[in-house]
């Protein structure tokens, strides 16, 4: 598999969609701020537990399809992938009240169908790696063969999903960390990061935000999850 097909499997496992502006760039990862919208989100091949607290009757165990939805009895098609478990309860709470009296619903995600981060730029060979246990920004990196003599270490970016159509960047500064100066900044990776290791410094972090998915990535992005609806 090329380069490219790598970077179009990452858009499918991502879903950021639309991603011109930057949520938060905190300057150091031991204060970096928690989105508050921040959440697991939901993603196709995941098993949903919906429960009705009023109407276990209608308790379902569904698995999201490779189309990002769910098909639940009186409502239907309902959307999943790309929302927080929270926001599909919202969802299913408006589309039930038409039918229940009291539509009290809890949706628990039972089963995960992949825990991956993205490793790019100037690395030794730019892929997806599995999450087993905790990872960090370093270890990734080193999974993917490691730093080219040409990378940033003290630039590198980590972009995460904030449940929003917009990312969190945090940098990161990992030649501090390779030098002992400052371990802080060898940061706990999370499912469906992307970390990205520059080749020249990034002075306008939007602007390469918006390059990096829009040109780079050859598909649009969340292509099948129907994020930019």
């Amino acid at each position: 598999m090329n380069r490219m097909r790598l970077i179009a499997a990452a858009t499918a496992v991502l879903a950021l969609a639309a991603c011109g502006r930057v949520v938060e760039r905190p300057t150091t990862v031991a204060n970096a701020p928690v989105p508050a919208t921040q959440g697991y989100v939901i993603e196709p091949g995941d098993e949903l537990d919906v429960r009705f607290f009023y109407n276990p009757e209608l308790n379902e165990e569904v698995v999201v399809r490779p189309d990002g939805n769910i098909s639940l009895p009186l409502v239907g098609e309902t959307r999943a992938a790309g929302t927080t478990p929270s926001q599909l309860e919202n969802t299913l709470r408006t589309g039930y009240s038409r039918e229940l009296r009291q539509a009290a619903i809890t949706v628990i995600v039972k089963g995960f169908a992949g825990q991956r981060v993205y490793v790019d730029g100037e690395v030794g060979t730019p892929q997806m790696v599995n999450i087993a246990g905790n990872l960090s920004a370093l270890q990734a990196i080193a999974s993917a063969g490691g730093f080219k003599d040409s990378a940033r270490k003290g630039e590198v970016l980590v972009i995460r999903r904030s449940g929003t159509p917009q990312p969190v960047v945090i940098p990161l500064d990992l030649g501090a960390v390779l030098s002992g100066a400052d371990t802080r900044q060898d940061l706990a990776l999370q499912p469906y990061d992307i970390v990205f290791v520059p080749k020249t410094a990034i002075a306008e972090v939007n602007q390469f935000i918006d390059q990096y998915f829009r040109q780079n990535i050859p598909i649009p992005f969340g292509v099948g999850y129907g994020l930019n609806n």
